[in-house]
């Protein structure tokens, strides 16, 4: 006898099952995030066949050798593989989100070619046809002869081509379009991609094939499906960016297999994604001349300094309550900032409008910058510009005073090569430093806010 199809009510952000609609989850906290799915039982039965089993064969860790040679696969951008850690990791499920239109299936694409001279590629789309595709590729120069197509949204029939041909590498584009006929729910459902997302995970671990996947992200910017996507998988790579704009950062927000503080930035052309690889050179190109209100930057991206141009705005306000905008830098951050140049410095800004400003989409969020933003708004509010081949870095404290920041031998470094002349650091970093520098850069220690303006004054 059939049992009887009920519904249930899934929370879109972990997963966690109730029959009866609850506002707020009773598991994660989250509100409105309950939806409504029709199930019926045993209908996963049919369907545990196709998946692969792994083994549960009970090894000591010492006895389990590892290749090195062929651990990490190449994927010919080398902003890619910094952020992957070294390459993409034989078995390994990888997921790469971002907003419509970002690239995400245009750098998958690129990367076929490369890779497809070493191995074979299975490229699974839900969302184009092979003609389409074709036209993409023909578009984007790809020509493996090692790349195979297919259009499937049946995870149950990928496995099983999967099985069948071994491929090197797997892509699925996108795990929202994926589904299991014996399930009820819709594709791009919490259930749906859960289970779909497992069936690959086991896939992958069972043959050592790694599998990238493309995931949509919802108008949160989050990742669409529920919150334990991202604890299966083993990497999950974000593509930050405006569409509007050329440059797109690859950032890594979880890395089994490497660290998540690299970043890889690249170009939109109309041959696709171009890797850039010098950023600092980049992002302070078209730098104004005798302009108040801009100061370069250096930020710590992982193990690479990237210097960024930051720009402040001061006006007098129109208005009885000023304005204040951030874009590319913290807005509580940029408050703290205006309240400590109030009370420490002496610098007014009361009943002044203040825009903080990124150039190149590059957001700031290590304390290292508030030394360029400060003494951006300070030069805007003076209307006094800062030297051109200078820089300064440095975390300011509540008590107006500069603190020290790490690898700031590596950031004068950076500046050194790009051609600046003088560095504003904190005064404790420049005691641990000095007998190390070996370029010729004038290196300046200050105590505070003050020092560090009249220090690039002219």
């Amino acid at each position: 006898m059939a049992g009887k199809i009920k519904s249930v009510f899934v929370c879109s952000n972990c997963g966690y099952e109730t029959p009866k609609w609850f506002g707020c989850c009773p598991s994660c906290n989250e509100w409105n995030c309950m939806t409504e799915e029709v199930r019926e039982p045993q209908t996963m039965q049919k369907n545990s066949s196709a998946a692969v089993k792994t083994g549960g064969k009970v090894e000591k860790l010492s006895g389990i050798d590892i290749f090195h040679g062929e651990q990490r696969y190449n994927t010919g951008l080398s902003e890619l593989d910094r952020v992957l850690g070294g390459g993409i990791v034989k078995g390994s499920l990888v997921l790469l989100s971002g907003d419509p239109g970002i690239g995400k299936s245009t750098i998958l694409l690129q990367i076929c070619q490369c890779l497809g001279e070493q191995l074979g590629i299975l490229y699974v789309s839900g969302e184009e046809s092979v003609h389409q595709l074709k036209l993409r590729a023909t578009r984007l120069g790809v020509t493996s002869e090692s790349l195979s197509v297919c259009c499937e949204t049946d995870v149950s029939a990928v496995t099983e081509q999967i099985k069948l041909y071994k491929p090197g590498l797997v892509i699925i584009d996108s795990i929202q379009t994926m589904c299991i006929p014996e399930l009820t729910s819709s594709p791009g459902s919490v259930t749906q991609v859960r289970e779909s997302t497992s069936m690959l995970m086991r896939t992958a671990k069972a043959l050592d094939i790694p599998i990238i996947i493309v995931g949509h992200v919802n108008k949160d910017g989050n990742i669409a499906g529920p919150k334990v996507l991202e604890h299966i998988v083993d990497a999950v790579l974000y593509f930050e960016g405006d569409r509007n704009m050329s440059y797109r950062i690859l950032r890594a927000i979880k890395n089994r297999y490497g660290s998540t503080n690299e970043i890889g930035i690249f170009e939109m052309h109309d041959k696709g994604l171009v890797q850039v690889e010098n950023p600092s050179l980049m992002l302070i190109s078209g730098r104004p001349k005798n302009t108040s209100g801009t100061c370069v930057a250096c930020v710590m991206e992982g193990s690479r300094p990237i210097l960024a141009e930051v720009q402040g705005l001061v006006t007098p306000t129109g208005f009885g309550t000023p304005r204040r905008m951030a874009t590319g830098f913290d807005y509580n951050r940029m408050s703290m900032l205006l309240a400590v140049l109030e009370k420490r410095a002496g610098y007014y800004f009361g009943n002044m409008d203040t825009y903080v400003n990124v150039i190149g989409g590059l957001k700031l969020d290590e304390p290292a910058s508030d030394l360029s933003v400060a003494l951006s708004l300070v030069s805007s509010l003076k209307d006094i510009p800062v030297r051109e081949d200078a820089l300064a870095f440095g975390e300011i404290g509540l008590g107006g005073e500069i603190r020290a920041v790490t690898s700031c031998l590596q950031r004068i470094n950076e500046a050194a090569r790009l051609g600046f002349c003088k560095c504003v650091v904190p005064k404790y970093n420049l005691r641990a430093i000095s007998k190390e520098i070996k370029h010729d850069i004038e290196i300046i220690g200050a105590n505070n806010i003050r020092e560090a303006f009249e220090a690039l004054i002219g």
